[in-house]
């Protein structure tokens, strides 16, 4: 009965109750007092109708504020959250309709607008991905062409960070470490080799040969340096002097945006956009940091708003001591799959690497972190990068009431998580960095475009995580 009455009839028998609730709360209370006049005194009668009234008041208006904050402050707040994922994470289901039966027409008229967008999208979504395939097929050409060519290319821009790198090129960084776009070229090679081929390459404005020597002294390369327009330069190692595997099959990886992006800035004025994230996830003995260890690590990066494909850390770590049954049922790491890996202290360190220049990115950040921080000594590094908890995201964009579960994320903003890769840490990695990618444009249409104000409104709801911890 009551879903049919219009959202204006609701709000005002809200008010009726008040009125009436009110009204009977008082007539009972000076006639309860009336009643006690006959056995103590006028002024007794009137104190105890006084705080009966009181008390029914405060109780009456808790009540109708749990019916209004149920049935409609809620079912608003998640209406309102439905629409800004379809609006700006271009999720397609929809809108729940019966969550919000008591909001009268506006959910329909929700879900109407959230149709017609949808429908827009998948007209437009339709034509992109006809012109996206006939791309996809050019860049399948070119690194079919490139593979061919024994030559590593490396793009580099103005402020020395990483913009492409191709598939030999690729081969030929992860002999030092894992390949990252907008890395610092100096994380790879020897920055006084680079620094003195590149005042050669200023004065002359010539291609320049050098021998490039690995970082921390790993391998060393004959490679050339030839200058780019507009900045940058690009570096071309000959492969006959690289142990590359002939049928490396490891996309070209650019993004050429990254051409104008200046000096990497983790501060609070730094636009989400242009931020670099580190998603990670780590599977461990069991519940206790204090206690226990990681047995794996998961890790992807997010360039300028998307996943970096190839970019990514899936490691085993020895716990040094065996992995319990009941951890194992869980994550099914074993003790045969961990053997011969190396200890925190190594794979902790490759992940520092990998997070450098980074916003760390987790699913419960406190709990992962925890981890690292016990064994920062073993790893000799400092676990000082900025830090978002999807968690926190969640709460802001949907709010605090909410299921703020990986999986409840992922069910919320049509990630799919598959069976296998479930509790397995880059599996849950690759989710979290997923919903990251869809939760970016959302906290931007909230008037949240910077790095400092995403961080400053979700310390409003850190309660979540120590009640989650």
């Amino acid at each position: 009965m009551f879903t049919k009455l219009s959202l204006r009839l609701r709000v005002f028998l809200f008010f009726c109750l008040i009125a009436l609730g009110g009204t009977g709360l008082v007539l009972v209370s000076l006639w309860i007092g009336h009643s006690r006049v006959a056995s103590t005194s006028v002024t007794d009668g009137f104190v105890f109708a006084g705080i009966i009234s009181i008390l029914g008041t405060v109780g009456l208006t808790a009540g109708i504020w749990l019916l209004f904050d149920e049935n409609v402050a809620k079912p608003i707040e998640k209406l309102a959250s439905e629409m800004r994922t379809r609006a700006h994470a271009g999720v397609g289901s929809d809108v729940d309709t019966n969550a919000a039966r008591y909001l009268g027409d506006l959910a329909p008229a929700a879900s109407a607008v959230t149709t017609a967008l949808s429908d827009t999208a998948l007209s437009t979504a339709q034509k992109v991905a006809a012109e996206t395939e006939r791309l996809a097929a050019e860049k399948a050409r070119l690194t079919a062409l490139l593979t061919e060519i024994p030559v590593a290319m490396i793009l580099v821009n103005a402020n020395n960070q990483i913009v492409l790198y191709d598939g030999q090129a690729a081969e030929v960084l992860s002999q030092i470490g894992v390949p990252r776009l907008n890395a610092p070229i100096s994380e790879y090679f020897d920055l006084a080799s680079l620094t003195s081929a590149q005042n050669k390459l200023n004065k002359t404005g010539m291609e320049v040969t050098f021998s490039a020597k690995g970082a921390h002294d790993r391998l060393s390369f004959d490679t050339r340096m030839k200058p780019m327009d507009g900045g940058g330069y690009m570096l071309m190692i000959d492969a006959e002097h690289v142990n590359i595997a002939p049928d490396a099959a490891r996309p070209l990886v650019y993004d050429f945006d990254l051409m104008e992006r200046g000096e990497e800035d983790l501060g609070d004025q730094t636009k989400l956009r242009d931020l670099t994230f580190a998603v990670f996830d780590t599977e461990t003995t069991g519940l206790l940091p204090h206690k226990d260890d990681i047995v794996q690590i998961g890790a992807v990066r997010v360039v300028n708003s998307r996943i970096v494909d190839g970019e990514r850390i899936d490691q085993f770590v020895d716990p040094g001591r065996p992995i319990p049954p009941a951890s194992t049922k869980v994550h099914h790491v074993t003790d045969a799959m961990v053997a011969g890996a190396p200890d925190i202290g190594v794979a902790g360190a490759q992940f520092h690497r990998f997070a450098n220049k980074s916003v760390i990115v987790a699913h419960n950040a406190p709990f992962d972190m925890a981890f690292l921080h016990r064994d920062k000594t073993r790893m000799g590094v400092e676990w000082d990068h900025p830090i978002l908890d999807t968690v926190l995201l969640s709460a802001v964009l949907f709010g605090a009431s909410q299921t703020h579960t990986l999986d409840a994320l992922c069910d919320r903003l049509d990630v799919t998580i598959p069976p296998e890769l479930r509790h397995t840490a880059l599996g849950d990695a690759q989710a979290t960095a997923e919903v990251l990618v869809r939760m970016l444009p959302m906290l931007e249409a909230r008037g949240l475009t910077t790095f400092g104000e995403v961080v400053e409104e979700t310390r409003r709801h850190g309660r979540l995580l120590e009640d989650l911890n």
